[in-house]
């Protein structure tokens, strides 16, 4: 049975993105040289501020739409982690055409060239395919996917990531690519963005600021909030785990909790003042999104294949997006195709 990469060089797509920089510096630490590929659209050079300088480091400021970069880069790296998608409820709403070609295309690019050059690829995907399951109970990487209209633009970008799950195991099965996809789970931590919709980061902010807390809905739904440096260990050890090959797992923590619980989480941590505020869903992203009530992951697979399983919980995952925000900042200075 082969056994973990040798450390040589990787490509991170989505590099300078949430999860990309995290995982940028776990690489590195264990000594692989790391081109991170990023257009900088939502994720942005403060992200790899603390890795600019480390040897080994490369940022290529491009799309993965271009084909010439990532034939490239692809060709010159060894192991593939591709994350580069539209992602957040918000640009989803705003900009449809976006998030359908970025996630389809940019995927379709990674996948020929990687396929082209016999490189072994993770192809991050989300727990959005299983659609609006309206119960608890844990979903199994077998599930059936229950998805609303067409006319709901929150199902696009669902739609968009089953496509990538689909041609990567197309690619699979009728060319042999060497691929695994993981199914993310509400990955989150210090760098992400609020911009795009994502609560914890919006919380947080709000709170520190003395600004209503804004509670979509009636705060019931529920969400399984897994700590990013456990999703970025679980994407290693997939990686690196080089017998499991063309296979689906899900990637998350398990204990939901309601977002009106959250918020009052938050408060209490930040000893703010703020209020708790009730938003209309329509109110926030306007006619064409809906919410999805629940979703929780069975880990069971992943757990038999890596040994793994997430052990930071809310409470962590909070404390750190706290002392992040406190001193956080944002940039996005490098023009599009330089290597810096």
């Amino acid at each position: 049975m082969a056994g973990p990469f040798p450390r040589g060089k990787a490509l991170v797509t989505g590099g300078a993105g949430f999860i990309g920089s995290h995982l940028c510096e776990a690489l590195l630490a264990q000594g692989w040289e790391v081109y991170a590929l990023d257009d900088l659209s939502t994720g942005s050079v403060e992200n790899v501020a603390a890795v600019r300088d480390v040897p080994g480091f490369h940022l290529v400021v491009d799309t993965v739409l271009s084909r010439t970069a990532v034939n490239e880069l692809v060709h010159r790296c060894d192991v593939v982690y591709h994350l580069a998608a539209a992602v957040g409820v918000r640009l989803i709403a705003e900009k449809p055409v976006h998030t359908l070609v970025t996630n389809v295309e940019g995927t379709d690019v990674v996948l020929g060239n990687c396929h082209r050059f016999g490189k072994r690829v993770l192809v991050a995907s989300t727990s959005e395919v299983y659609g609006d399951h309206r119960d608890q109970k844990p979903l199994v990487e077998q599930a059936r996917r229950i998805y609303g209209p067409t006319t709901q633009r929150r199902w696009a970008y669902a739609d968009s990531k089953a496509m990538d799950e689909f041609l990567a195991l197309a690619y699979h099965d009728e060319h042999g690519l060497d691929c695994i996809i993981p199914r993310l789970f509400n990955t989150v931590g210090p760098r992400q963005s609020g911009a795009f919709g994502m609560v914890i980061p919006r919380f947080v902010r709000a709170a520190l600021e003395g600004r209503p807390l804004e509670v979509f809905g009636d705060g019931s739904q529920t969400r399984c909030f897994c700590h990013v440096d456990d999703t970025v260990r679980a994407l290693v050890a997939l990686m690196d785990a080089r017998a499991i090959r063309g296979e689906i797992l899900n990637v998350g923590a398990t204990e939901p909790i309601s977002i009106l619980d959250l918020a009052r989480r938050v408060l209490a941590l930040t000893g703010s003042r703020s209020e708790i505020t009730y938003v209309d869903y329509a109110d926030v992203y306007g006619v064409g999104i809906e919410d999805m009530v629940h979703r929780v992951p069975s880990i069971e697979k992943i757990g038999r294949a890596v040994g793994w399983r997430p052990t930071r919980g809310i409470d962590d995952i909070l404390a750190d997006v706290v002392a992040h925000e406190y001193g956080g900042t944002d940039g996005r200075e490098a023009k599009e195709g330089a290597i810096v």
